[in-house]
């Protein structure tokens, strides 16, 4: 074993244990199991899932096509909304939009597995390289979008459609964003992200630049002056630190980090945990930083949240699946200090949390939790350099319904914005939605007014 510290080591776990528990989370239905599922839809008139989705997917309808045994024409009506439909099957909180306002989804039955169904069909037509779009003629336009990830290329994609030269500018060294960084190992193995770029960028038109990141390399006035018009999808960068004494110490680490190491590790046997493992934030962010650690082999996973159950950005379903994978789950507490021993994490002091008066605040009761390794997922920061005079409010770039910012010929979507979600199906629809209004700006032959006041 590799000793990075105390407690902290690597290779805990056999090779077939690291593969068990790094398996795809939910395995691709069959044939017979879809056409199982498909049959307990109601394709509903007005149907409830489909306002539920952020992409506004025809979801009866995909689902009558699995039915009926056509697969690709359910694909196709899935991309025709969300070209990152593939990926949006497998990490969308379907049992907080489409499945949970399904009208099945009573005390007596469950669901319809939208979420299954979709992975269905569009794994289907990507593995037989089946593409449902055909670029238009050539428009002459340049257009340029800042990041590849959903949002970055859902705008690309559609703009290729359109018959515009797309160019994306990515700082990372892969496509992807958080899906190919920042979500949990097992929601989507065997490459899936970079799977879903090469699928999305098949249409033609869009180059990739790798290693070019805003503030660095270019500016945004440079990117006006030189392009049609520019979408900015570049996400969130940085993380919140604690504030708290002792977080320097060494095994205090960001969740995004560790997450995106594992994205990236072929040998999972390599990544370093600790044995007493605290995770402080209550998303999805500390949820996936959690059960992938207790995957790893640490003994003890706790997650200290500041507030209730109730209130945990993380849905039931993700609380419900850390803890069915052993993590202890701890409300109502607020970090205080992080205890050291020679340089390296011993513990974290914790406070008692309570509202009074409507206020979140400290008892005064405090407790000390033995820890090695402490992962911070209390939330992610917006950069903005580079980013010259666009509006902002409470640090995210202000856009209209359109996803129009302050400056005439610049577009934003997804984290970066002050509507974003943090998710990527939200973050889809907005780059989608943004390249509509792009492209009708350019049809029109000229360039509306700012709108945003």
């Amino acid at each position: 074993m590799e000793r990075l510290g105390s407690g902290i080591e690597a290779g805990r776990l056999s090779t077939n244990e690291y593969a068990s528990n790094f398996s795809d989370l939910h395995p691709r239905l069959d044939r017979h199991e879809a056409l199982v599922a498909s049959d307990r839809c109601y394709f509903c008139y007005d149907a409830p899932c489909m306002t539920a989705c952020p992409t506004a997917i025809d979801i009866p309808m995909f689902i009558r096509q699995i039915s009926t045994g056509n697969p690709l024409g359910s694909a196709q009506t899935i991309f025709a909304q969300n070209i990152l439909g593939g990926m949006c099957a497998r990490v969308c909180p379907t049992e907080t939009l489409c499945e949970d306002v399904c009208v099945r989804n009573t005390a007596e039955d469950r669901p319809v597995e939208i979420g299954r169904l979709q992975r269905y069909a569009t794994d289907i037509a990507m593995e037989a390289g089946r593409q449902f779009f055909e670029r238009k003629a050539s428009s002459g336009k340049k257009i340029v979008v800042v990041g590849a990830g959903p949002a970055g290329l859902a705008a690309a994609h559609r703009l290729a459609v359109n018959g515009h030269e797309v160019t994306v500018l990515e700082a990372r060294e892969k496509s992807g964003g958080l899906n190919e960084y920042g979500i949990a190992t097992y929601k989507a193995v065997d490459d899936f992200a970079q799977r879903e770029v090469d699928y999305v960028t098949a249409i033609g038109g869009i180059t990739i630049e790798h290693g070019k990141a805003l503030g660095r390399d270019y500016s945004l006035s440079d990117l006006s002056a030189d392009y049609d018009a520019v979408f900015l999808g570049m996400g969130l960068s940085g993380v919140n630190g604690l504030g708290i004494e002792g977080e320097d110490l060494s095994g205090v680490e960001d969740a995004v980090d560790f997450i995106a190491t594992l994205r990236q590790s072929e040998d999972k046997a390599t990544i370093p945990v600790g044995r007493r493992v605290v995770v402080l934030g209550g998303g999805m962010t500390a949820i996936d930083a959690a059960i992938q650690a207790k995957l790893l082999g640490a003994e003890e996973v706790t997650i200290c949240y500041r507030r209730g159950k109730q209130n945990m950005n993380a849905s039931e379903y993700e609380q419900d699946l850390a803890a069915s994978k052993g993590v202890i789950i701890r409300h109502w507490l607020a970090p205080k200090s992080i205890i050291g021993k020679d340089g390296k994490v011993a513990g974290i002091e914790v406070e008692y949390t309570a509202i009074v008066d409507g206020r979140l605040t400290t008892t005064g009761e405090t407790g000390i939790i033995a820890a090695d390794q402490i992962f911070k997922a209390i939330g992610q920061t917006f950069s903005a350099t580079g980013l010259g005079a666009l509006q902002f409010d409470k640090g995210k770039i202000v856009v209209d319904s359109q996803g129009h910012t302050s400056i005439e010929n610049v577009w934003a979507g997804g984290d970066c914005i002050g509507t974003g979600e943090d998710l990527t199906v939200s973050a889809v629809a907005q780059g989608r939605d943004a390249a509509e209004s792009i492209n009708s700006m350019l049809a029109a032959g000229s360039k509306p007014a700012s709108a945003v006041a």
